[in-house]
């Protein structure tokens, strides 16, 4: 029998590999290089990193998380050492495209005719795109690597969001130079500077995505309007600052919906077993993504997300900003409903 490695906040697991491997459940600081050693497969969320200082001499040959994102994953040493990486992109992307949207509904009421601009259009990027349009708002598409790839129609600069925009939600991968692109502080101290409009700024994409410190020095300058930040630079170890000064700050939940885990769950199982040459196959009765527009009302029914705001700060209060509790607060999130479109 294999034996699999999974993080023990991956949900909906049990029974799933019975009679095909033995596991081992555990949380992610846990998984150590003793552990994975005989292991034939790892399932894990962000905060594992798989490298080669986990898994050089491994038995690995599969890696799959359960996360849209990969930045915790050494992707060039796992394909040189023959180790096949999987994630589950756009599980999650209606959860975030309900949780800007009913952001922006929060802070900004009656948002028609307001232009939305919108970096990083990939799996999340569509959605709210879509989402914003349908409901009466103009955006402005920002996204490079798709402009490169399938031409600039329909796609703008940084520099044009920054002069139009009266919101900016981010929702790009966190990468670095040399990689093309580099979106590590995209939103930098010239990003701010060169504002027009004071928008609201969200960021819903990867903490580092964002400079925190000259976020708030936009905020004093008056730069910036309100802003919103799910995701965190140095997480989970925040700003406290940033926290008590957010209009809306959650920690690092945007994405955490129900239906949004049963999609990461059945992704990266189908692809284990299909890595290692079993029929086998679950299904959690989900649908790949949401292509109808909610009405507003089903967007603000559907969540508040001034709630977990509240929630948050006490908590972060009263363990004196613990990154601990950060993390606490994210694994034991009640997952939430996603927008129920009829």
């Amino acid at each position: 029998m294999k034996k699999i490695v999974i993080d023990c906040h991956v949900p909906f697991l049990d029974g799933v590999f019975s009679g095909f491997a033995d596991t081992v459940v555990l949380p992610p600081a846990g998984i150590t290089r003793d552990v994975v050693r005989d292991a034939d497969a790892l399932i894990v969320r962000t905060r594992t990193r798989c490298d080669a200082s986990l898994l050089e001499g491994s038995k690995v040959t599969f890696v799959g998380t359960a996360t849209i994102g990969m930045d915790h994953f050494d992707a060039p040493w796992l394909a040189a050492n023959g180790i096949e990486a999987v994630n589950a992109p756009g599980c999650n992307a209606p959860a975030v495209a309900q949780y800007v949207l009913a952001s922006i509904f929060k802070v900004c009421p009656d948002p028609e005719g307001l232009t939305v601009g919108i970096v990083g259009v990939g799996h999340v990027g569509r959605i709210v795109d879509a989402w914003c349009r349908g409901l009466g708002m103009n955006t402005l598409l920002c996204d490079p690597p798709r402009a490169l790839a399938e031409g600039p129609e329909g796609f703008c600069g940084l520099d044009e969001v920054c002069r139009r925009a009266d919101i900016i939600t981010f929702h790009t991968p966190h990468t670095r130079a040399p990689q093309p692109f580099p979106s590590h502080h995209l939103a930098d101290e010239a990003f701010f500077n060169a504002l027009c409009r004071r928008p609201v700024i969200i960021n819903a994409a990867r903490g580092p995505v964002v400079d925190n410190l000259a976020l708030l020095a936009a905020m004093d300058a008056g730069k910036v309007g309100d802003c919103v930040i799910d995701c965190w630079e140095g997480e989970p170890s925040i700003n406290p600052v940033l926290l008590e000064r957010a209009t809306i700050a959650t920690p690092h939940i945007a994405g955490y919906s129900l239906q949004g885990k049963q999609r990461a769950t059945q992704g990266v199982v189908n692809a284990l077993f299909r890595h290692f040459g079993s029929d086998r196959r679950i299904d959690l009765g989900v649908s790949d993504a949401l292509s109808a527009i909610p009405a507003k009302e089903a967007i603000t029914a559907s969540y508040d997300p001034t709630l977990d705001m509240a929630v948050m700060r006490r908590e972060m209060a009263s363990a004196s900003m613990s990154p601990r509790m950060f993390e606490h607060l994210r694994d034991a999130y009640p997952l939430r409903q996603e927008v129920n479109i009829d």
